[in-house]
Formats: C-alpha cells, structure tokens, sequence
C-alpha cells in the first residue's frame, strides 16, 4: 500500500467520547478481555506481534505524533479495520502507558478451551499453572518461556494477575497471543490433571529435590506460587513431588518469572533427551 494510501485510512476524531475511543480506555482500565471479547494493546512490537499471531483487530488508534506509524502497521492490517487519527491529548487519555508510543488497539484473542488441554493429556503434556502470582511482569515472563519451551498451556489460578493486562502483554512480548493460557479453579483443574494420569510438580524454597534430580518426562503439571508466601497449602498438598532451584544464600529467593523459566528448560532438555535415546 502506498504511503499516501495509508495516510487517507486515517479518520481524524477528536473527542474522547468518541465510541471507539471510549472502548479503548474501558479495555486498557479492565485490564481483560471485555465483555465484546476485546483487549487493548499499545506500542509498535505488540501490534506487529498481533498481526503475525493472526489475531483479528476491531480498530487501530494513531496519535498525531504517532501517524508515522501508520505507513509501517496499516498495511498489514485488513482494510476493513477502523483507523483513527487521535490528538495527543486524547490518545493519552485512552492508553495507561506513561510515555506511549502513539499507537494502540482493539483486538479479539483467540479463545483456548480447557477441555482441549484435558482431552490431550498424553506423554508430552506440559502444562504451567500460577497461583497467587501477582505481578504482571513475571505472569508474563512465565507465559513467554512456557511458549519457548513448549509448554501446553498456562494455567492461572487465583489471585494471580490477568494474563491479558497491558503489562503482562508487553513482558510475555506477545507470546500471550498465541500460548493457550486460560483461568481456572487451580484445585479443580489439578485434580483433574492427576485422574488422567499427570503428575504435579510444585516450586518450594525450603524443602524439596534440586531440580537437576526431578524427572520431568510424561505428563506433567509444573506449579509455580508467589516469590514472598509460596504456593497455598491446598495446592501444594497436591504436588506428587516438590522442587528446589539451589542458589547462593545470598539472594533470598528467585522471583516466579525466573524459576519458572529454569524449570522449563530443564524440562525441555530431559524431554529433548528422551526423544533422542
């Protein structure tokens, strides 16, 4: 699409309660999918991130700094998608980024059906829950490592941080587009793994085997609980095995996003492993 094209898309608004602009910011304030099954995304890497996840977008929003954009992103988006144009002021208003890049959108994820997980529970299951993992930033380093090392799905139970909020978007660098991630009972969706014949693992700061002497072949369920109190009780009673990640005494304890990645990669290359011999 010529340069010139991709400027005429733009449609100037410049209220804030204009309808779509409107959507924009209840999105970004609920940090979720909404209850039209959008979310809200921002910056130049998430958006292209969507497009190549091949999610579909509502509308797109350029702020007048921003416009220059439009001749990068429009292009690869349909042009039935609604393009604004934005006064800075407005599109600032609508973005929760404090120095955005002057560009945002709606977008509709793809849905991820907890039947499917439990209907292929087989010998390669590899699935991550959370629990009461607050912060957005590890919820999305997790979800980025669990797709770099081909976890199944990632399961959030409670008290743990909307998987579709804008921070965890940006640190799962949008592989929280594509890695099946879904909200659930975690007690009830352990159970359920265990009847099928998957084995949980679950983190512990004090007590437990090192991880070089767990064996994360077959199906399993890897548990990680919040860096300060832990996995709950009723969680950990579940585990089959639990797991200890040593380090130096010099650092208290390693955050979710951290021990969740270097369990994921020992379990990658047990499973590696396996294949191989």
């Amino acid at each position: 699409m010529p340069v010139h094209e991709s400027q005429a898309r733009l449609r100037p608004v410049s209220s804030r309660q204009n309808a779509l602009v409107k959507e924009l910011r209840k999105a970004f304030s609920q940090s979720g999918v909404t209850k039209e099954g959008l979310v809200a995304i921002e910056g130049v890497r998430i958006l292209e991130e969507a497009i190549r996840s091949g999610l579909r977008f509502q509308a797109i929003f350029f702020s007048e700094t921003g416009r220059i954009h439009a001749e990068r992103l429009l292009p690869q988006i349909s042009s039935h998608t609604e393009a604004l144009l934005l006064p800075d002021l407005v599109f600032s208003s609508a973005v929760d980024t404090e120095t955005p890049q002057g560009v945002a959108a709606l977008v509709r994820p793809k849905i991820f059906r907890w039947e499917e997980i439990l209907e292929g529970a087989d010998e390669n299951l590899l699935v991550v829950g959370l629990a009461g993992v607050q912060d957005p930033g590890n919820v999305g380093a997790v979800v980025r490592s669990a797709e770099a090392f081909f976890a199944r799905a990632v399961l959030l139970g409670e008290k743990t941080a909307s998987h579709f909020s804008s921070k965890v978007v940006r640190a799962s660098a949008g592989s929280v587009f594509r890695e099946p991630v879904m909200r659930l009972p975690m007690i009830e969706a352990l159970t359920a793994l265990k009847e099928r014949g998957v084995r949980v693992v679950a983190t512990s700061s004090h007590k437990g085997k090192p991880a070089v002497e767990i064996d994360f072949t077959g199906p399993l369920a890897l548990m990680i609980g919040n860096e300060g109190s832990g996995l709950p009780p009723a969680v950990a009673a579940l585990a089959d095995e639990l797991v200890t990640i040593p380090h130096s005494p010099r650092v208290e304890s390693l955050n979710a996003g951290i021990a969740a990645s270097i369990l994921l990669y020992e379990a990658a290359r047990q499973r590696r492993e396996v294949v191989s011999t």
